[in-house]
């Protein structure tokens, strides 16, 4: 049997693919497990600058199985199980949701846990859990108002009702429509424009946006100047002002 999740790195990209369509990617406990490892691996390599999730056949991916959530013992066992969305989270390096079809429920949280999110015009997006009597537990009503803001996040919330990717294109939650057979070259091209800038400046980066989140304007405005004043001290950081000064592409070691 095929792994149901996949990571492989080329040209510092690396690309995280759900390979379960049988199921629409349906995410398992074991699938959790691999997530986690997928982004410790990422998180210590340097041959990793960004990441891009996607999945197989004609899912990004249907959230958490249901036919497995019966597996936990008590309400307590699955609030403390090993949440996939918290592994993307905890991502050191840039990633791009690249969503090539139905990214529901867990999906859809995993797909707002990314920085960038692009979508294939076939796609449809939703967060279904109020029809089956409970809600989503990983982050989804903050990432969706923060996003397309409370109204639109209310309507999908509380009806569970997909929207189109056009929709979602103009309520903000998505960066760009494509088509479906060109959504893995977009992604990677993105990908691949960000792994060729400072590391150490697009990690720093991706922490500045999660923070901005949760800071008033004066607060996250002093957090941007510490950052920046790190990482200008970075060699890096001195490569770039080389590399203008002497009209080349600079060199960037993640130093």
């Amino acid at each position: 049997m095929s792994a149901p999740l996949t990571l492989s790195i080329k040209n510092r990209v690396a690309t995280i693919t759900y390979n379960r369509p049988e199921k629409l990617n349906a995410m398992t406990p074991e699938m959790a497990e691999l997530m986690w490892d997928a982004v410790r691996r990422i998180n210590a390599s340097d041959e990793a600058r960004a990441v891009i999730l996607t999945g197989t056949g004609k899912a990004f991916c249907a959230g958490s199985d249901i036919s497995d959530l019966d597996r936990y013992a008590t309400p307590w066992t699955f609030r403390n199980r090993p949440e996939y969305c918290d592994a993307l989270r905890a991502l050191l390096k840039p990633s791009i949701a690249a969503i090539n079809g139905y990214a529901m429920g867990g999906g859809l949280e995993m797909a707002l846990s990314c920085d960038i999110r692009i979508a294939a015009d076939t796609a449809k997006l939703a967060a279904p859990e109020i029809k089956l009597g409970w809600i989503g537990g990983g982050g989804i009503t903050a990432l969706l108002a923060h996003s397309i803001g409370p109204s639109n996040a209310a309507m999908m919330v509380m009806t569970g009702d997909p929207v189109s990717a056009e929709t979602a294109l103009y309520w903000g939650l998505l960066s760009e429509v494509t088509a479906s057979e060109a959504l893995l070259e977009r992604a990677t091209q993105i990908a691949t424009t960000i792994a060729s800038r400072a590391p150490i400046a697009a990690e720093t980066a991706r922490r500045n946006l999660q923070a901005s989140y949760n800071m008033p304007l004066e607060q996250a405005v002093a957090y941007e100047r510490d950052l920046q004043a790190v990482c200008f001290a970075t060699e890096d950081a001195a490569e770039g002002r080389a590399a203008f000064a002497e009209k080349r592409s600079p060199n960037f070691k993640h130093r």
